[in-house]
């Protein structure tokens, strides 16, 4: 892939470019959206601040603000590849442009993203399948559950990243540096463990194929506020395409702590 500047990878986007962001600009913070009408959004906060493995905030949004100080001219509406709009917890559509959906009384989130940690899991000779094989980053919806808030409940969602037995300590040492982008994992090795069937079939994104010898890595994820969204059924929110994030301008080792 052409290494792009984040701006560069927006304005692809805003262009109405739509492909999964795993490995653009890298060494760059991608993030999570979610967008309700305010008298939802102490909602999802109290949920953000009860669940912060899966949802860490990264930014939050005056009302009909599409700015955000991670990425200084970025638009909301326009930067990320993919959009999906939902009405009482039914998807109803899912454009590249969310201008014509946006109003006035819509507060944003920006929730911490695990391709934030990605560069430095390749830097530490961790491969990256879903990267290397072209596709979206496998997500499963587990049988655990969040901690409800208000309206607000879901079970917990994960991402899954298929690493070598011999890497498995470095990726969770890696990754477990950077918690406000998920951090370590939350299990390592039978998908059974967290009510997933078969690794073949996401909920979200696409299948992965591991490699002999690779272990199942899962990791805490923030589409766990869209299938949130899907159990609760607030009347209206925007949310990013599992796997199309905004590019942001913030360094990853500005999340990175001491490990």
């Amino acid at each position: 892939m052409t290494a792009f500047t984040p701006s560069q990878a927006r304005e692809r986007f805003r262009a109405g470019l739509s492909v999964p962001t795993a490995g653009w600009a890298p060494g760059h913070t991608q993030a999570n959206l979610i967008t309700v009408p305010a008298d939802w959004a102490d909602e999802v906060l109290l949920f953000c601040r009860r669940n912060p493995k899966p949802c860490p905030v990264l930014d939050l949004t005056d009302p009909g603000s599409w700015t955000t100080h991670l990425a200084p001219g970025a638009d909301l509406r326009t930067d990320f590849p993919r959009y999906r709009v939902w009405e009482n917890g039914a998807l109803v559509d899912e454009p590249t442009d969310a201008t014509g959906h946006w109003r006035d009384d819509l507060v944003s989130f920006l929730i911490g993203c695990s391709f934030t940690f990605e560069s430095a899991l390749a830097d530490a000779g961790v491969p990256i399948r879903h990267t290397q094989q072209g596709r979206n980053v496998p997500m499963y919806v587990t049988n655990r559950h969040c901690r409800p808030a208000g309206r607000l409940s879901g079970p917990l969602v994960v991402s899954m990243r298929p690493v070598p037995r011999e890497l498995v300590a470095t990726a969770r040492s890696v990754s477990g540096t950077m918690p406000d982008v998920h951090g370590s994992p939350i299990h390592t090795g039978d998908p059974a463990a967290l009510g997933i069937r078969t690794l073949t079939h996401p909920d979200f994104g696409d299948p992965v194929h591991a490699e002999p010898g690779d272990v199942p890595m899962f990791w805490a994820c923030g589409v766990t506020l869209q299938a949130a969204v899907m159990s609760s059924r607030p009347p209206f929110a925007i949310t990013h395409a599992p796997g199309y994030m905004l590019v942001t301008d913030v360094r990853d080792e500005e999340y990175r702590v001491a490990g």
